[in-house]
């Protein structure tokens, strides 16, 4: 393990945190409610009627002003990423200067789908490290189809995928769970993975972690694990641990298959060094032996007997890549619509190249004309 002992202040690099979408943009919102400290927002929308309501948030880039004229990507990928290619320069501007870029968006619409892997490509132009969130829909659904593949493009331009699907949120459901409530936990998530970064990398440690390490486990290309737990009492070091591998949300991952971990532990000043060596067994518990391992103490005044540890695990094998996720790869021949007339010739014969079929949802009505949607297709709607 890499320790390094420092004191004083640190120039902290720039951390961004960019919601693509609808589903991207509720996140970036959540996050600002939340007062996320040590970190820039940025919300990215074919909708802007959407964008518009993010008032909170302080940057907000309006993506394909001619081809999609504000109204949404209406559920096509294509659409989605020739509007992110429109505004590509409105994009780096966005993210220039970035250090580190966290990308949020939910898969399986237009513009998440779309627009993400834009972002992404213009983030690593720049040298950014690139961290991807996003949320996979419900299984019962046929834009499955259409997620899956964007989340094999999203991945072949990051360093690291972070997927959620929607289908745990099932776990989470009980007499007690709000509503509401049950649909905030992916936002927890991404808040609680963004802030034990912040935390890592801009706040001085008593045992340090820096940015070099944090890109050094980053960097490990495949699927990973981002979580965070909280535990005060007795045996919290192991309890934190625990919880902060064990996330229910996060799509089914093998910390022994990971290539790197970087650990913080936060804690208040009763916190014990004997904790810190009970972190770190409660890690190693979880890893391969070889595995290469980054830990870092912050001391936290305000923290009571409570401890935060962060835990970043990456390089875990991606089977989102690997054989197994049937993609129908038939040319689908593009219907010859206006806009496409104002899009490049090479964007024009994307359309023709293989891809997962745009599938229309069908939906019931009311007497009076009005929609009716399921509760699912209601919040995955988000994902637009």
């Amino acid at each position: 393990m890499k320790f390094e002992m420092v004191d004083g202040l640190r120039q902290g690099p720039t951390l961004k945190v960019i919601g693509v979408g609808g589903g991207g943009g509720n996140a970036v919102e959540y996050m600002v409610s939340k007062e996320v400290q040590g970190v820039e927002f940025i919300a990215a929308n074919t909708d802007n009627q959407a964008l518009e309501s993010l008032a909170a948030v302080p940057t907000r880039v309006i993506l394909g002003k001619e081809v999609t004229r504000g109204y949404g990507a209406g559920g096509d990928p294509d659409l989605g990423r020739a509007a992110a290619e429109e505004n590509r320069n409105d994009i780096r501007d966005a993210i220039q200067g970035t250090d580190m870029l966290f990308v949020a968006a939910g898969m399986g619409g237009g513009t998440g789908t779309g627009a993400a892997p834009v972002v992404a490509e213009v983030a690593k132009e720049l040298g950014v490290l690139t961290v991807a969130v996003v949320t996979r829909p419900f299984g019962r659904e046929r834009r499955t189809e259409t997620a899956d593949a964007g989340i094999i493009e999203l991945s072949r331009h990051v360093d690291t995928m972070i997927t959620i699907p929607n289908d745990k949120l099932s776990q989470l459901t009980g007499e007690s769970t709000g509503f509401m409530d049950v649909f905030e936990k992916p936002n927890q998530v991404l808040l609680g993975a963004v802030q034990g970064i912040a935390d890592v990398i801009t706040r001085v440690g008593r045992i340090n972690v820096d940015f070099a390490d944090v890109k050094t486990v980053m960097s490990k290309r495949g699927a990973a694990l981002m979580g965070t737990g909280c535990a005060s009492g007795d045996g919290r070091a192991a309890e934190a641990v625990d919880q902060a591998v064990r996330s229910p949300l996060l799509e089914d991952v093998d910390l022994k298959g990971a290539k790197a971990v970087l650990v913080n532990l936060t804690g208040g000043p009763d916190l014990q060094y004997d904790e810190f060596e009970d972190v770190q067994e409660a890690v190693t518990g979880h890893t391969d032996p070889e595995v290469r391992v980054f830990a870092g103490v912050v001391i936290d005044p305000d923290l009571q007997d409570e401890i935060r540890v962060t835990v970043v695990a990456t390089g875990i094998p991606n089977r989102a890549m690997q054989p197994g996720i049937v993609v129908n790869n038939a040319p689908v021949t593009a219907a010859v619509e206006p806009h496409n007339f104002e899009r490049p010739a090479y964007e024009r014969e994307r359309q023709n190249e293989p891809r997962p079929p745009l599938v229309a949802q069908r939906e019931g009505t009311t007497g009076g004309g009005e929609r009716l949607l399921s509760l699912h297709e209601f919040f995955t709607r988000q994902a637009d």
